[in-house]
């Protein structure tokens, strides 16, 4: 009950599920109090038991690696039900999407790529074998080229003017290059669409999430880019999802 009346008094809303969590992933009294002052500081939960139950897999995370998004399954179903030979994680933090999508199909060769280092070395942790460090498209093997059957994508797409409203936990625990999108949110999504046509197979497609609001744009970045596009619309998750396919 203590750990209970803590995390409620530092605002955690749920704070009977997350101390469940955190008595879980505990080893011994220590180490609950070091998570608990960790938790209170305003760290994400996540981050400070090590890992995150994200569309039917456990993902380990490091701190400073961005969090997967409960939303963000909306990107593993349609990935998963293209039913890739070849899939690209793009901007891969921990690597859960793409890990997620090899659960369900497990045969899949898997590549996962992140400019982040530290997001690299978690993806790793997590199994993946070919974890590429570069930015963007510049980190994978040219190998790849006109090979990709799904790339998943899930761009930092916060408009920068936004940042400051994010919550606390986001803004101070996740790296501002896993979050910040440019002016209108869209600079990365646009550079990735505009190189897409040379990875993907001929039948392959992209997919990556937005807002409501970014909806218009980012159907002209797909059509400027000489490939169909459409969004996908989960009202349960409440996520959008553009998925692009070569004209």
């Amino acid at each position: 009950m203590e750990v209970v009346n803590r995390l409620r008094a530092a605002g955690c809303v749920f704070a009977e599920q997350e101390a469940a969590v955190l008595l879980e992933a505990a080893a011994d009294d220590d180490e609950l109090e070091r998570m608990v002052q960790r938790r209170v500081g305003g760290e994400p939960l996540e981050q400070v038991v090590g890992h995150a139950d994200f569309a039917g897999i456990r993902v380990r995370l490091r701190p400073g690696v961005f969090v997967p998004r409960v939303r963000s399954e909306l990107l593993v179903r349609l990935a998963a039900q293209h039913d890739p030979e070849v899939l690209v994680d793009l901007c891969c933090g921990s690597g859960a999407l793409g890990l997620a999508v090899r659960h369900r199909r497990p045969g899949v060769e898997l590549h996962a790529a992140d400019l982040d280092a530290t997001a690299v070395a978690c993806a790793r942790d997590n199994g993946i074998a070919h974890v590429h460090e570069g930015d963007l498209y510049d980190a994978l093997p040219a190998g790849l080229q006109g090979r990709v059957d799904v790339l998943v994508a899930n761009v930092p797409y916060v408009a920068t003017a936004h940042i400051p409203l994010l919550p606390a936990e986001a803004r101070e625990h996740e790296p501002r290059l896993a979050l910040d999108g440019g002016p209108d949110g869209l600079d990365i999504f646009r550079r990735v669409t505009g190189s897409a046509p040379k990875w993907l197979s001929s039948d392959g497609i992209l997919l990556s999430e937005i807002t409501e609001e970014q909806q218009s744009g980012a159907i002209a970045a797909v059509r400027n880019a000489g490939l169909d596009g459409e969004v996908v619309y989960d009202e349960d998750l409440e996520a959008r999802v553009v998925r692009a396919r070569k004209s």
